[in-house]
């Protein structure tokens, strides 16, 4: 009896984008597609969507499983064709899903999987696409629809090797014994009853592992797909079928004032004007209280603007030197007043005013020379002046970074408003190896034999060595810590253990690490040395000091890492001035922060506003652009440079809310808005790239864009034979390759550098708070993620797809499936034997013909962050809550964590067979030779006397023409077993019977 068990597939929807993309269309504006399904014998197909790009269908199939027991060796194939005429049609793409990959109903979500080339399409330039479809498939023993008519296909046999262990124990059933027989055809599900899905506004709660998962929350579709296809489209998970598009937009901003302007440095961006008040200070201020006494600030009133300076206590000659700065934009009056009051208790008292009218300030130029402030009378009927200076100037002015503005000046906390560049503290690596110690000094009355170890304590890394029961303890132990500039002290003490948490010290040392030997290369020897132990609590004489012997350098040659080599800024070793030659840069990378359009509330929405600013890392230096309060549309348009020594390298620019204006203790962290990455390499020599980059954040509610920030970057290349010789020089410098970090230390040493930088650049003012640079330094990139591991595996898939393509495609060639294909590789393999010399030349010309032939489709503007390849746009709550949970000790409930643990030992499970099969074939080829089974050594042994004198005979080259032709023979002349050296390769021992 057939099993009750069913695949249901669900096809959504497809996005279509050809490789050749009109600049005009929109890729295949004129497409008819439609999907074509194959599983087990039985093919269905969907409707056709007419003169669509993006069609979706939404329609539902059911296939019958014959064998429940070797569903794991079936594949579900779905191709995406062109119906081109009424009889003729165009494979698009297809899609090939493994049965392993089947999942139950409760477990399954749609997923948009990325269309491959067909088989031996791989090499040919028609069908050039670029698009996924989107598929939910999913195993369940409920299915609503009836089973209809298919077209009937060649049974293809395969003999069960695993079994189906993703169903549940409710949903198995035993194999049919008709399993040879055709089943049912299937029927798909009318299109005009979609399937009701509850809406929820939760996601849904995990229970404990008796239970099953409760299906993914279900949101509603926009109303644009609602009216354009008369019903709503199901998402599920937050998945859309019409997803957004997160690319770059190209926009054309007018950069430096346009033609007509003065050329200046700050080209790559709008300019703003502002008008700029200097109080520099005031002299003879009448007293205004009985007392003499006066306490002085100043008012700056424009319109509706009001900004005021600090007040001194008892002082008619205060010195303020304090700038505000009003956006022209904004400009409420045609007058400015700077008004001197005198601070009292119960109302300030009128000292004195100055009035000016615009219409008569004068502008500054930047580069032209600072204007010079001037004394003015406060009060005509008595004394008392002020030295001020008021202009009109752009945010290229000197004045613009120390200014308090004019949306800023109720702010508690002017300083973290302001723009400023930071620089990174010099990182080096401090090697610190602990040899022997001597003399320990016990406390008295001991009767125990000690049991002392090294404590070695900078800064917060603290590192121990082993416990050595000995007076005279022997070590010999290496490690390696970060320091940064200016030095601290290393702290060496010698403990001894007492008890399980009781220690004693018994001698402790500080050593200056500025007076330590520094090396630049591992040609030079450090001399060991001896260094006395300080003895707290000394109980009584001895003759002799404990003294600790040790090997200390600063390792001057390594680049200390604080980024993933993938995406660092820099790759310089930390003895810039003592290499053999001082490092040229190759060119100037400047960055234009124009303004960001479109800001979505913050926290999530707990924010009421967006106090936006943003920061860029590149090499040691972060800039950090001003605070522009309460605005969705922020303007910074402020411009910087940098140094490029590397064209391999990455700058970063992160979007951040600020939430320390109002002051308090600092508890507030600074919210994380979003960051982009841009590649030197990427980048044309010379050509100013404009473009608008959608700032997308990860929350455990799921993927959300911001806003887009907008950017003009520019990389001017001062010597192009300098950079092309960079490219063949190595990466890092010679101390990584000569004596190499191992990859797990170099990650802890990474961690303890970003808090090095981190509680340096805090110490600034205004401080750049350490979430931030945790941020853009994405320390957080080592934590475990579920989302991350599916992404790298599709990215693995992805590598070797081609490698997998042109294995299928050779296989098609030995079976001969097309003549005139498999004729030509014939003919080909032919004129290779004949001609070998000629190989290499052909593959050269080949690639080079390939990427001349690529050239149409390079990339126009740099790479984004990419949503789909991150697995982003779709990804399940629990998945996020799981990627958000705190790590090592986990908020959530225990059930919860269960789960999670027993879904690992799942994945883990079937990793562990991968590896053991793995294992298991390579423990065949060395059984060939290990006599472990004498009879298939003794066999193997005379095969390779006798295939020695046939080799040597017969030329090489009749022998690859003849092995040749046999791999590549027709069908008409092969077995339907498996080859006579397979089926001994099968047979020879492995060691999985020698394991528990």
């Amino acid at each position: 009896m057939m099993s009750n068990l069913k695949l249901g597939v669900e096809v959504r929807s497809a996005r279509l984008k050809p490789k050749e993309e009109s600049t005009y269309g929109d890729g295949y504006g004129g497409v008819n597609a439609f999907v074509e399904l194959r599983f087990d014998d039985q093919k269905v197909k969907t409707s056709t969507k007419f003169e669509d790009s993006k069609p979706v269908w939404n329609e539902k199939f059911f296939f019958n499983i014959s064998d429940t027991e070797d569903l794991s060796n079936r594949v579900l194939e779905a191709y995406v064709y062109n119906k081109t005429s009424s009889i003729t049609k165009s494979c698009l793409g297809r899609i090939r899903i493994l049965g392993t990959a089947f999942l139950p109903y409760s477990e399954a979500v749609g997923l948009p999987y990325p269309l491959e080339k067909e088989k031996w399409r791989i090499f040919s330039s028609g069908a050039a696409i670029k698009g996924d479809l989107v598929l939910k498939v999913y195993v369940t023993d409920n299915p609503s629809p009836k089973v209809p008519n298919t077209i009937p296909t060649k049974k293809v046999t395969s003999k069960p090797r695993h079994k189906f262990n993703n169903i549940p124990t409710t949903e198995k059933s035993k194999p049919s014994p008709l399993g040879n027989q055709r089943p049912p055809q299937p029927q798909p599900q009318p299109q005009s009853q979609p399937p009701q899905l509850q809406l929820q506004s939760q996601p849904p709660q995990l229970q404990p592992q008796s239970q099953p998962l409760q299906p993914p929350p279900v949101t509603g579709a926009s109303g644009f797909q609602a009216g354009r296809f008369g019903s709503p489209v199901p998402t599920v998970m937050g998945f859309n079928p019409n997803p957004p598009d997160y690319s770059i937009k190209e926009t054309n901003p007018v950069l430096g004032g346009g033609k007509q302007a003065r050329l200046s440095a700050h080209d790559l961006v709008e300019p703003m004007e502002f008008l700029f008040v200097k109080i520099v200070k005031a002299r003879n201020l009448p007293s205004m209280d009985p007392t003499g006494s006066l306490d002085p600030y100043i008012e700056v009133k424009l319109g509706n603007f009001k900004g005021k300076t600090k007040h001194f206590e008892k002082n008619q000659n205060p010195i303020w030197n304090e700038v505000f700065a009003f956006s022209k934009s904004n400009q409420q009056s045609d007058f400015l007043e700077v008004i001197v009051m005198d601070k009292d208790m119960i109302k300030d008292d009128f000292v004195g005013s100055i009035r000016f009218d615009l219409n008569g300030i004068p502008t500054r130029v930047a580069p032209d020379s600072p204007l010079a402030p001037e004394w003015y009378r406060v009060n005509e009927k008595g004394s008392g002046e002020i030295m001020l200076a008021v202009w009109f100037s752009t945010q290229a002015d000197e004045a613009f970074s120390d200014a308090t503005y004019s949306d800023a000046l109720t702010a508690v906390n002017k300083s973290s408003l302001r723009s400023k560049v930071y620089h990174s503290p010099r990182l080096w690596y401090l090697r610190v190896k602990v040899i022997e110690a001597q003399d320990l000094v016990l406390v008295p009355d001991r009767t125990r034999p000690p049991n002392p170890y090294v404590k070695i304590r900078l800064s917060n890394q603290v590192v121990r060595t082993k416990s050595s029961q000995s007076l005279n303890p022997r070590w010999n132990e290496e490690f390696t810590l970060v320091a940064a500039e200016p030095f601290e002290d290393l702290i060496i003490s010698i403990e001894d253990r007492v008890a399980n948490n009781r220690d004693e010290t018994l001698g402790t040392v500080e050593i200056p690490i500025g007076t330590m030997d520094r090396r630049i290369n591992d040609n030079r020897t450090v001399p060991n040395r001896w260094f006395s132990l300080e003895i707290e609590n000394q109980r009584r004489v001895r003759f002799a000091k404990t003294r600790l012997q040790l090997n200390i350098c600063l390792e001057g040659g390594y680049h200390v890492l604080d980024e993933s080599t993938y995406y660092s800024s820099d790759f310089r070793q930390s003895m810039k001035e003592l290499g053999n030659h001082q490092q040229l840069s190759i060119g100037i990378l400047e960055l234009g922060i124009l303004r960001i359009e479109g800001l979505n509330l913050n926290q999530e929405g707990k924010k009421e506003k967006v106090d936006a600013y943003c920061v860029a890392k590149y090499g040691t230096k972060w800039v950090r652009t001003r605070t522009v309060t309460d605005s969705l549309n922020p303007r910074f348009n402020e411009q910087y440079a940098w140094e490029v020594y590397e064209p391999a390298t990455v700058i970063t620019i992160g979007v951040f809310d600020n939430n320390q204006i109002n002051g308090g203790n600092g508890n507030n962290r600074d919210g994380k808005i979003g960051k982009i990455r841009v590649r030197i390499s990427t980048l044309e020599s010379g050509r100013i790239y404009t473009n608008a980059y959608p700032l997308l954040v990860l929350r455990p509610s799921g993927l959300k864009q911001m806003g887009e920030l907008h950017l003009a970057i520019r990389f001017s290349c001062s010597s192009m034979f300098q950079m092309l010789v960079q490219y063949w020089k190595p990466l890092l410098p010679k101390m990584h390759y000569a004596r190499p970090l191992k990859v797990v230390q170099q990650e802890i040493l990474r961690q303890h550098a970003v808090s090095l930088v981190a509680a340096r650049l805090s110490r600034a003012e205004p401080p750049l708070r350490k979430e931030v640079i945790e941020y853009i330094s994405d320390s957080n990139s080592h934590f475990w993620s579920m989302r991350k591991s599916r992404a790298n595996l599709f990215r693995l898939t992805s590598v070797f797809s081609g490698l997998l393509g042109t294995g299928e495609w050779f296989q098609d060639i030995c079976k001969w499936k097309k003549p005139v294909m498999s004729t030509l590789v014939h003919v080909l393999y032919l004129a290779f034997v004949c001609s070998p010399e000629m190989i290499l030349p052909v593959i050269s010309i080949g690639l080079f013909m390939l990427g001349l032939w690529n050239h149409r489709l390079r990339p126009r503007q740099p790479p984004h962050m990419d949503t789909r390849l991150s697995f982003a746009d779709n990804i399940h709550p629990e998945e996020l809550n799981e990627e958000f949970d705190t790590f090592p000790n986990s908020s959530q409930d225990p059930g919860i964590v269960k789960m999670r643990y027993e879904r690992l030992r799942s994945i883990a499970s079937r990793a562990q067979t991968v590896v053991g099969d793995i294992a298991g074939q390579g423990e065949r080829v060395q059984a060939l030779l290990s006599w472990r089974d004498p009879r298939a050594t003794t066999m193997f042994m005379v095969l390779c006397l006798v295939s020695s004198v046939v080799l040597f005979l017969v030329p090489f080259k009749f022998l690859v023409l003849g092995a040749g032709l046999y791999i590549m023979r027709h069908p008409r002349f092969r077995g339907k077993t498996p080859p006579a050296a397979v089926n001994f390769f099968r047979r020879l021992p492995a060691k999985t019977d020698c394991m528990l």
